[in-house]
């Protein structure tokens, strides 16, 4: 039996933010963020009301519930309080919506904000937060190849912040504070050495002794670092699947790695936010294709996790009268590319399946196995979904990544291709029977798997879609542009790349011949990819393609990059997708009676 949680009557709780309350008088609400002062006296908190990412910062007083609104504004959604409460920071946007200056606002003064720190360099974003320990206020900067460091401790907070790891072209790094031996210590994740990074601990007043806990591996990809007093918990990646593994800390370092044990094929492990230095429990969850998330409470002195939530589903649901497996597609130059497969066990696997292939294969972004209530509705239709784990995705490590990006991006569509490919060849499905979908980056994917094999598909669906790259990348005022070189490479400087990006638009390539029903579906506000790019694909497609279609564009006119906000009109969006694609997969009665 899980040890006891003590439970909190109703007349102790003291709601401190209600977003559904606040929503009410916008037609679109993102909360940011929200920052408790370490007395509990004061509520900061930031919100976007236009779909922009332009965040406004409150304060709210938790004890008298009086607020102040728009203390500032044009924002990044991140704040962080001092140890006394005397000030907090926050993260200012330029005009082309990159975070580049960190302000400190002095609560009570009538005096304006100080600057204290600003990033010249367009390539870098800016960040600020602190340490679990709480002892230290961090400024974060990078680029999309390499990052620094800033500190100053949180009792002192209008000191000058100070550098952690001078930042290396081509270096990411990402650090903790934890006390070892009594002594103030760094825990680092660094690529320095290898791509897939290492762990390692250095002291702070004496950042060159370094130790290597854990050397950089081929095979494991060393993603995240969550540390406690007592225990390091460190994320990482092993066979596509991102897994756990906990270290004691000792007086002289940390103890040998223990890998939490998985529950089965395709699930994966996740810690909690940390919010204590010292927890008892540390909140761990795991997700698969099959089944709703599970929330555990993990005692590492143990080893015991004890189960205390799992996601509902509501009406008549049976885990087991479904099926996850891992199918491995052999790519265009010999690559096996992993494809996670989600059905009902009933489902025939003799071609007549309709099938949704999803995939995105930009920034490292792994697509890891998780629960959809939604996509039940599918399935329950007798629909197969897949996802593609392609190349500049980052399942298999930094390797993967690598492999598709800069010169090297177009493996990501060939992947694609072939994994849709593949689902046929299995007996998953049948090309008039299988739609790919994608969004933002993976809106470029399946534009220009689109090009590459437009008979692989009966349809397309393109949410907030990357299709014009070329003209956005060549643009360097656009918001985004100029930290993106280092993902696409600079067409300004280097024809190579301007050729090379030209060759897999999904623009550029739109040709005379017949294209499936395609989907774009965008957003008036969003400021990543401009509402332009969709429209302007779409009304290509419509003027040059022979014949297929149709070709429809959707503009949601109160909304942003994310979509619309509040989860009602989500699942209203998402029902209407949905439509689509099974109304595309039908292709009338006599071809598939069985979708409903």
């Amino acid at each position: 039996n899980p040890p006891e949680i003590e439970s909190i009557e109703h007349e102790q709780e003291q709601v401190l933010l209600d977003s559904n309350l606040e929503a009410d008088e916008h037609a679109f609400f993102q909360l940011g963020s929200t920052a408790l002062s370490h007395d509990h006296n004061l509520l900061a908190w930031t919100v976007d009301t236009e779909g922009d990412e332009r965040y406004r910062l409150n304060i709210r007083n938790l004890h008298d519930g009086s607020q102040q609104d728009a203390v500032v504004t044009d924002i990044a959604p991140s704040v962080v309080w001092s140890c006394d409460a005397s000030c907090f920071f926050y993260v200012r946007v330029d005009a082309s919506w990159r975070p580049f200056q960190v302000w400190r606002h002095d609560i009570g003064s009538e005096g304006p904000d100080e600057l204290v720190f600003e990033e010249p360099d367009e390539r870098y974003f800016v960040g600020i937060g602190s340490t679990l320990s709480e002892k230290f206020l961090m400024i974060s900067v990078g680029s999309k190849i390499t990052s620094e460091l800033r500190y100053v401790p949180s009792d002192a907070p209008r000191s000058e912040f100070q550098i952690v790891w001078p930042r290396e072209t081509g270096v990411e790094y990402f650090a903790d504070h934890l006390v070892i031996g009594g002594r103030d210590h760094w825990v680092f994740l660094h690529n320095k050495s290898h791509p897939n990074f290492e762990l390692t601990v250095s002291p702070v007043d004496s950042p060159t002794e370094s130790i290597t806990i854990l050397t950089g591996s081929d095979s494991i990809r060393l993603d995240d670092l969550d540390v406690t007093e007592k225990y390091v918990y460190l994320s990482f990646r092993s066979d596509a699947l991102p897994r756990v593994g906990v270290m004691a800390v000792t007086e002289d370092g940390l103890g040998p790695m223990s890998v939490i044990s998985t529950e089965a094929e395709l699930t994966a492990y996740g810690v909690g936010a940390g919010s204590e230095p010292n927890p008892k429990y540390v909140r761990l969850a795991t997700s698969s294709f099959v089944e709703p998330a599970k929330i555990f409470d993990f005692d590492p002195e143990t080893g015991e996790t004890f189960l205390r939530k799992q996601g509902e589903v509501l009406g008549k649901f049976d885990a087991d009268e479904y099926l996850q497996e891992r199918l491995w597609v052999t790519a265009e130059d010999g690559t096996r590319v992993p494809v996670s497969i989600v059905a009902r066990r009933d489902t025939p696997r003799d071609g007549t399946a309709p099938a949704l292939l999803y995939g995105y294969g930009s920034y490292e972004v792994s697509l890891d196995p998780g629960f959809s209530i939604p996509r039940l509705s599918l399935l329950d239709r007798g629909f197969v979904f897949a996802i593609a784990h392609v190349r500049g995705g980052g399942e298999l490590g930094r390797f993967w990544y690598d492999n598709g990006k800069l010169l090297h991006k177009k493996n990501t569509f060939t992947d694609f291709v072939a994994c849709a490919r593949a689902l046929v060849t299995e007996g998953w499905t049948s090309a008039d029977r299988l739609v790919a979908e994608g969004g933002s980056a993976g809106g470029l994917l399946v534009g220009a798997a689109l090009n590459l094999a437009p008979d692989a598909f009966c349809g397309i669906v393109a949410d907030v879609p990357f299709v014009d790259p070329l003209t956005s990348i060549l643009d360097p005022e656009l918001p985004l542009t100029v930290i993106e070189w280092d993902e696409w490479g600079n067409p300004l400087a280097e024809a190579s790349v301007y050729e090379y990006m030209k060759s897999y638009s999904p623009y550029e390539n739109v040709a005379p011949r017949s294209y499936p029903a395609v989907l774009a579906v965008t957003s008036l506000n969003d400021t990543r990819v401009l509402y332009v790019e969709p429209a302007k694909w779409i009304a290509r497609l419509r003027e040059v393609a022979t014949d297929g279609g149709p070709f429809l564009l959707k503009t949601e006119m109160s909304a942003g990059h994310g979509g619309v906000s509040g989860r009602y009109a989500a699942w209203r969006e998402r029902a209407w997708e949905l439509s689509w694609i099974i109304d595309v997969c039908r292709g009338g009665p006599s071809r598939n009676p069985r979708i409903t």
